[in-house]
C-alpha cells in the first residue's frame, strides 16, 4: 500500500525574506500557507482578492504576516516597491473553466505571471507558479511535459498554456518552476462551488440523498469508469515545498500521482467513509460530448528525474483523509 507523503514538519531556518504566496485564499494557496505554518513558517505575504469576502475563511486559522490585494501587489511589483523576497508561491489565477472572455482571463492568468516572472528574475528570487493539464486538452497524444501534446480547449486552458510557451523560451537565471496540476482535491474547496472537486460533491450528495450521481459511459468506458489522475492537495503542496527545498531544479513538471483512477473509486471511497449510500449514474450530458476528458494520467517522467521520490496518497487513503477534515 503506498504511504502518504514525507511532510517535513520540522522547523528550518528561517528564511532570508518574505514567503509570497498569491491566491493565497483560494484552494491551493491556503493548503500552501498551512503546509508553510507547519514547517514555522509564517513570515507569509498573502495576495488575493477578497471581492467574494468568504474566502477569508481559508485563511482564519493560519498565520500570516500580511496581506494584499493582487492589484496593489501587481503595482508595487511594477514600481520594484517590495521587501526581500525569499520565494513566490505563484498560485492565483481565474481558474473557471467556462469563462470566455479573453481579455480577463490573459490579462488575469498570462499578463500577471508574465510581469512576476520579470520581477524574480532581475532580483533572484524562485518563481514556482501554478499550470494546469488543462493544457493537455482531451489527451489524445498523451500527458508529456512536451509540446506535441499540448492542446488546450477553452481559454483557461490556452492562457497556462501560453505562459508555460513564454517561460520555454527564457534564459532563466534563477529557479523557475512551472507545476501541472491534475485533478485536485482536498480541505479549503468549499468556496468553489460547481468547480469543486467530485469528493466534495460525492460528500454532499450522501448526506442529502444517500446517493452518489455519477456520468453513464462515454468514449468507450462503463458507466462511472472515466478515469482522471486525481491528486490530493497535500500531495500537491509537497511537491511545491519540495522544488523550494532544491532550487537548482528548474522546468515545467507534470503534477498528478502517475495513477489513473476510474470515478467510481471515488465515489466507493466516499460511500465506505459514511457507512452507507449508493451509487446512481445519470445520462452523460449532450454538452460535454467530445469535450470531455475520460481518461488522465500524468507522466511522471521529469518529476521523478528531478529527484522527487515521494509516494503519492491514493484515492482510497486521500478521500478518507479529506472527509474525515470535511465532517469533522
Amino acid at each position: 500500500m503506498a504511504k502518504a507523503p514525507a511532510r517535513s514538519l520540522k522547523k528550518k531556518p528561517a528564511p532570508k525574506g518574505v514567503v509570497v504566496v498569491t491566491g493565497a485564499a483560494g484552494f491551493v494557496g491556503s493548503n500552501l500557507v498551512h503546509a508553510l505554518n507547519q514547517r514555522g513558517v509564517t513570515n507569509v505575504l498573502a495576495v488575493d482578492d477578497l471581492t467574494d469576502g468568504t474566502k477569508c475563511r481559508n485563511l482564519a486559522d493560519l498565520e500570516i504576516a500580511d496581506y494584499m490585494d493582487k492589484d496593489e501587489f501587481l503595482a508595487r511589483v511594477v514600481e520594484d516597491q517590495l521587501p526581500r523576497i525569499a520565494v513566490i508561491f505563484h498560485q492565483g489565477a481565474c481558474s473557471t473553466t467556462t469563462e470566455w472572455n479573453g481579455k480577463f482571463m490573459m490579462d488575469v492568468n498570462y499578463r500577471y505571471s508574465k510581469t512576476l516572472l520579470q520581477w524574480t528574475q532581475q532580483n533572484a528570487a524562485p518563481y514556482i507558479y501554478a499550470s494546469s493539464a488543462s493544457v493537455y486538452g482531451m489527451g489524445h497524444h498523451g500527458f508529456k511535459e512536451e509540446r506535441a501534446c499540448e492542446k488546450p480547449l477553452n481559454m483557461y486552458a490556452y492562457s497556462k498554456f501560453l505562459f508555460d510557451q513564454y517561460v520555454r523560451r527564457q534564459t532563466l537565471g534563477s529557479q523557475v518552476v512551472g507545476l501541472r496540476y491534475f485533478n485536485v482535491y482536498g480541505p479549503r474547496e468549499q468556496h468553489k462551488g460547481g468547480m469543486a472537486s467530485t469528493a466534495y460533491h460525492f460528500n454532499n450528495q450522501l448526506k442529502q440523498d444517500g446517493e452518489c450521481r455519477l456520468f453513464e459511459g462515454s468514449d468507450g468506458y462503463g458507466p462511472g469508469e472515466q478515469r482522471r489522475d486525481f491528486i490530493h492537495v497535500d500531495d500537491i503542496c509537497a511537491i511545491n515545498l519540495w522544488f523550494w527545498d532544491h532550487p537548482r531544479a528548474s522546468g515545467i513538471f507534470n503534477a498528478g500521482t502517475g495513477r489513473a483512477q476510474a470515478f467510481n473509486d471515488v465515489a466507493n471511497a466516499a460511500i465506505k467513509w459514511h457507512g452507507q449510500g449508493r451509487v446512481r449514474y445519470i445520462p452523460f450530458p449532450e454538452n460535454l460530448k467530445g469535450r470531455y476528458q475520460s481518461f488522465t494520467e500524468a507522466n511522471l517522467a521529469r518529476l521523478r528525474q528531478a529527484g522527487f521520490d515521494h509516494e503519492f496518497l491514493t484515492v482510497e487513503q486521500g478521500v478518507k483523509r479529506y472527509l474525515d477534515w470535511l465532517n469533522a
